[in-house]
């Protein structure tokens, strides 16, 4: 089973930095975006959180979030990082949602 590994970032371009260094860094594949708009809008520099999401083994979903770290503090910085190694079937379901796909 895969490791999946979370990036929340400030904004669609930084998502697409660090998606773009993540997907370079190591053999990975990125699954579609997530966005939350928080509740302060007002007090953030960028006013939307984007998750970008990798999918891979352990050791190539670390790398790839190292490198997606790394390029998205250049543009308008990161929240928070997270691996989880074997997601379980209910977590994994929980992955699929889509704030995106909401019209």
């Amino acid at each position: 089973m895969e490791a999946v590994g979370i990036i929340e970032v400030y904004g669609l371009v930084a998502a697409f930095v660090a998606c773009d260094a993540g997907c370079k860094a190591a053999n990975v594949i990125s699954e579609p975006f997530d966005k939350n708009k928080p509740g302060n809008p007002d007090g953030l520099k960028v006013p939307l959180i984007v998750a970008v999401k990798f999918r891979g083994s352990v050791a190539a979903v670390t790398s790839a979030i190292e490198a997606a770290k790394e390029a998205a503090e250049k543009v308008s910085g990161v929240i928070c990082t997270h691996i989880i190694p074997r997601p379980e079937g209910d977590t994994e379901k929980m992955l699929k949602l889509n704030a995106f796909d909401k019209k």
